[in-house]
């Protein structure tokens, strides 16, 4: 289990430095964000979601969101399983094909329709997926689909998933993941930023 706050390690945050110290005044916050990795990184549980999935999932995620010290840190670990090196290269080629800007969407019709805007529908190409296999094809779609264009999710969304043969425990695992990177994202991001600020 890990011990040393995965944030701090991923921002170079280190013990008694500036940044650590203003980290110190949401002790709180600081501790809840490292136990939600360990549940979604580390669980007692995986048999929904492996571990090899959870990874290959998070090295798409933070991929998708340019190069950075978390992208480099699940790819990293993405590497160290099983399956890991043999889905890096394809999982590359479908971070390429599926970045993009967002949010995308549309509203229900009123004010806010103003708003919509359309953008790029992900799917994972043919020749990559008899590689990924249908579970992982089907996360990425909707991982792709919560990232970038929230607002059109769907029950078709979810029966897609569950014709991939992941569990209703497994989609919510899913669900809670990708919002935990997209967090976790912005916050080493900001934790950098003022690093770079004070040096």
């Amino acid at each position: 289990m890990s011990t040393k706050d995965i944030i701090d390690t991923l921002a170079g945050i280190e013990p008694g430095s500036a940044l650590d110290a203003i980290r110190a005044h949401r002790l709180q916050a600081r501790e809840n964000a490292h136990k939600s990795y360990l549940a979604l990184f580390e669980p007692i549980d995986a048999s929904d979601f492996s571990l090899a999935e959870r990874f290959a999932v998070a090295a798409f995620v933070t991929g998708l969101h340019r190069e950075s010290p978390v992208a480099s840190f699940y790819r990293e670990k993405l590497a160290a399983t099983t399956d890991g090196a043999a889905l890096a290269e394809a999982i590359q080629v479908e971070i390429e094909r599926g970045r993009t800007s967002g949010p995308y969407g549309a509203f229900p019709a009123g004010p806010l329709s103003i708003e919509n805007k359309a953008g790029l529908i992900y799917r994972v190409s043919a020749e990559r997926k008899p590689e990924l296999g249908a579970r992982l094809v089907a996360a990425f779609e909707h991982a792709h689909l919560l990232v970038f264009r929230p607002r059109d999710a769907a029950s078709a969304d979810m029966k897609a998933l569950l014709a991939a043969s992941w569990s209703t425990t497994g989609i919510v695992t899913l669900s809670q993941l990708v919002a935990f990177l997209s967090f976790q994202l912005r916050i080493v991001s900001g934790l950098r930023t003022l690093a770079a600020a004070s040096a």
